[in-house]
Parts: C-alpha cells; sequence; structure tokens
C-alpha cells in the first residue's frame, strides 16, 4: 500500500483477483483503515467476495454482516462502540487496536493487559473457526 495507507489503493484486491484468475474464493480482510478498505471493496463487489474478515474494524457499507468476522480487543472502544451487531463477532479481552499489527503503540490506544502475542494468537483462532464455518 502506498505509505502504508490502505485508503491510498482502495481498489488493490480487484488487481489481485485478476492476477489470480484460478482462485475462485476470496475473503478479505484488514486491520483498522485496512479494514475499512476491505469492507468498501466488498460492498461494492459482493459477487467476487466471499467473506470479510476485519481486525479492529467494523463492517463498512453494505456488505452482508452474516459473511462477515470482526474481531476487536476490548480496551479498543473506538471499534466497540461502531458494532452494532452480534453475529461473528469475537471481543478479545484485554486486547487493545495496536496489537494487531507490529508496529508499536497508537496514539490513543489504551494499553493492553495481554501480550502482542496472545491478542494475535486469539484472533488466528477465531479466523480459522470462522473460515472452517465458510461454505
Amino acid at each position: 500500500m502506498p505509505l502504508r495507507f490502505a485508503i491510498f489503493n482502495q481498489n488493490a484486491a480487484a488487481r489481485i483477483m485478476s492476477q489470480n484468475p484460478d482462485i475462485t474464493k476470496w475473503y478479505l480482510g484488514g486491520h483498522s483503515l485496512g479494514g475499512a478498505m476491505a469492507s468498501s471493496f466488498a460492498s461494492n463487489n459482493q459477487d467476487k467476495v466471499q467473506g470479510l474478515i476485519l481486525l479492529g474494524a467494523y463492517v463498512y457499507g453494505s456488505y452482508p454482516k452474516e459473511k462477515s468476522l470482526t474481531i476487536y480487543g476490548t480496551l479498543n472502544t473506538t471499534v466497540s462502540e461502531k458494532v452494532d451487531y452480534t453475529e461473528n463477532v469475537v471481543a478479545i479481552e484485554g486486547g487493545n487496536h495496536a496489537q494487531f499489527g507490529n508496529y508499536g503503540k497508537q496514539k490513543g490506544d489504551q494499553e493492553a493487559t495481554i501480550t502482542s502475542v496472545q491478542q494475535q494468537q486469539a484472533a488466528v483462532e477465531a479466523i480459522k473457526d470462522f473460515l472452517s464455518k465458510a461454505e
């Protein structure tokens, strides 16, 4: 992503999809703003995207929430306040926003009470469970 911000290449998935025509099922994912951009792309391309995985982000647009997995840390109130749906939602107790990535503390983020490894492992387990139940 340009400058490591998904907002500067909102349709990057379209290029990747066109370069891989043998792949028939696509699940998009992203963290934070990357999740918002993945959600936006999925909303506009519902015929191409089978599922959406969001870390520290929430469904943005009209993508079906039942085909989406939302994972956030309980100490990430910005996201928890926006999640108004309950299906396929995993709140990681003691997790925060920044620990889904490896870029260090984010301004305004609360201090996590679990390690980044614990948070990321919980996210991996939730994603594995979500994908195992997918069509």
